[in-house]
C-alpha cells in the first residue's frame, strides 16, 4: 500500500471555486427567502437567516483578507442590512472582494499558522475551509427554515 498522506488533495483555484460555488449556493437561499421571514422567522433559540448571513459577511471577505495579508486586526463587526435586496447586495460585494484579494495568497500564507482576529488559531488553509464549513452550516440552517415556511429549498448540490 502506497502512503498518500502528502499528496495535494486541492490547489488554490479549485479551493476558490469550492467557496465560490458554496456562495452562489447559498445566494440562492437568500433570493427564495419571503423578505419578512428572512428576518424574522426562527425555530426555537436559532437567530433568523438574515441573522446567520450577517455572521458570514463578518467571516467572508475579512478572513480571505487576513489570509492574503496576515492582518488580522479584530473581529469585524458588521450592521444587518435592512432588506433583502441590502442583503444580497452586501453578500455580492462580498464575494467580490474575495475574488479580488484571492490571488494574492501566496502558498507560505495558506500554511500560514496565525490567530484569526485574536480568536481561531489555524492555518490560512484550515481558517478557509472553517469558512466554507460554517456557511455550510448555516445554509443549512436556512433550509430548515424554508421547508418549515413550505418552501422548497434550491437543490443542496448545485453550485453553479
Amino acid at each position: 500500500m502506497t502512503d498518500n498522506l502528502d499528496t495535494p488533495v486541492r490547489n488554490s483555484q479549485q479551493l476558490l471555486d469550492n467557496l465560490l460555488g458554496n456562495r452562489r449556493l447559498t445566494r440562492r437561499v437568500i433570493e427564495v427567502f419571503p423578505e419578512e421571514e428572512l428576518f424574522s422567522f426562527r425555530i426555537g433559540d436559532m437567530r433568523p437567516f438574515a441573522e446567520m448571513i450577517k455572521e458570514l459577511l463578518q467571516f467572508g471577505a475579512p478572513m480571505v483578507e487576513g489570509v492574503a495579508s496576515g492582518d488580522w486586526g479584530e473581529y469585524p463587526q458588521l450592521e444587518l442590512p435592512v432588506g433583502k435586496a441590502e442583503l444580497l447586495e452586501a453578500w455580492d460585494s462580498d464575494t467580490e472582494r474575495i475574488r479580488a484579494v484571492w490571488p494574492q495568497i501566496s502558498a507560505d500564507r495558506f500554511r500560514a499558522v496565525e490567530k484569526a482576529f485574536g480568536i481561531f488559531e489555524s492555518s490560512g488553509h484550515d481558517s478557509i475551509q472553517y469558512m466554507v464549513e460554517n456557511e455550510m452550516h448555516h445554509r443549512a440552517q436556512g433550509y430548515v427554515y424554508l421547508r418549515a415556511l413550505g418552501i422548497e429549498p434550491p437543490a443542496f448540490y448545485d453550485r453553479s
